[in-house]
């Protein structure tokens, strides 16, 4: 199958999943009722009609958005440490904005009641953990500036991870017990809690990350290579480290802050487009961990739904239970950790 027929097959795949997550959910809903609500809108129930726009298409937009920047952010840190098993956790991005959210949803319980904080929406949370994940970004990135090895860098992000994740254990245990439920629920991913408005800021931001990963397609093909080749290809490696590493955690950090953690997409896809494209060139695997990462998103959320049920699944659960066995699978396969 040629490359470009794999594309195809992605592509239509994709539109498959997307109106799969809308025909399904917890309240049983007909085709019929559905694709009239999507193309007559003027008759189609209210309710139904409510149901698809307001709750199942943003939540399946949502899917996509996450599935496209944990991937894309996945595939650059892992060209960029040539480390098979980095991801966007690596760099302590996520951890960062569970930091900001433990903060304002722990650190400060004392001082506002369970009821101002729900009254006030998500935003809040999510905004501040944007600044968390942020926040830690500017710190790597200055560790950067000063360090030259690679694998320092990386050892560092995974030190500034477990020191968050420290203070956040030390603020869930002081926090109150309304608060800690609010912050475990966080932490265990949705893609349904994301409003309209939160909605386009997070499109504009992936698209933007996106649009940075590929103007440094050249950079990321030459860092396959090793650093040293790299310059002596042109290529400043110091700016267009900082440049991946701001693309990556716009990427990751946007995603965690509107939708909580999501593990184990960004490692588990770019090996699932290595082995479905046979190609290294960033040229292909990027547009191909987009693809990849939208469907295994949208899969991830019909699965986590459980169709006919009125049970809905954490969404970090049923993503690590597709990414663990990818990445034991590439472990077995490779026999040992191998650059990529």
């Amino acid at each position: 199958m040629s490359q470009s027929l794999r594309f195809a097959s992605l592509i239509f795949l994709l539109g498959i999943l997307f109106l799969l997550d809308i025909l399904l959910g917890s309240v049983t809903i007909s085709a019929e009722s559905v694709l009239r609500a999507l193309f007559s809108p003027a008759s189609a129930d209210e309710t139904i009609r409510t149901i698809i726009f307001q709750f199942r298409i943003p939540k399946a937009l949502t899917a996509v958005l996450a599935g496209v920047a944990l991937s894309i952010s996945g595939l650059q840190m892992q060209t960029v440490f040539r480390n098979p098993l980095a991801g966007p956790d690596v760099l302590g991005i996520s951890a960062g904005a569970s930091l900001g959210v433990a903060l304002f949803a722990l650190g400060f319980s004392s001082f506002f009641s369970f009821g101002i904080l729900s009254f006030a929406g998500a935003w809040p949370l999510a905004l501040v953990a944007w600044l968390g994940a942020f926040l830690v970004m500017l710190l790597v990135l200055y560790v950067s500036t000063r360090v030259n090895d690679i694998m320092t860098i990386l050892i560092l992000g995974i030190l500034f991870t477990s020191a968050t994740g420290a203070i956040v254990s030390i603020l869930q245990y002081f926090s109150s017990e309304a608060m800690l439920k609010a912050f475990i629920v966080w932490t265990m991913g949705s893609l349904g809690s994301v409003t309209s408005g939160q909605l386009t800021v997070m499109a504009t931001a992936v698209i933007f990350g996106t649009f940075l990963s590929f103007l440094k397609i050249k950079a990321l093909n030459a860092f396959l290579l090793g650093e040293t080749v790299a310059r002596s290809l042109g290529v400043n490696v110091t700016r267009s480290r900082l440049g991946v590493f701001f693309s990556a955690s716009l990427l990751a950090g946007t995603i965690t802050a509107f939708c909580g953690p999501i593990g184990f997409i960004g490692i588990a896809v770019p090996h699932l487009a290595r082995v479905m494209f046979r190609a290294s060139n960033h040229l292909v695997l990027l547009p191909a961990v987009l693809l990849l990462g939208a469907n295994v998103m949208l899969f991830s959320d019909i699965v986590s739904q459980l169709p006919g049920m009125q049970t809905t699944l954490p969404i970090n659960s049923v993503t690590a239970l597709i990414g663990i066995p990818v990445v034991v699978w590439m472990i077995v396969r490779n026999k040992k950790f191998v650059s990529v």
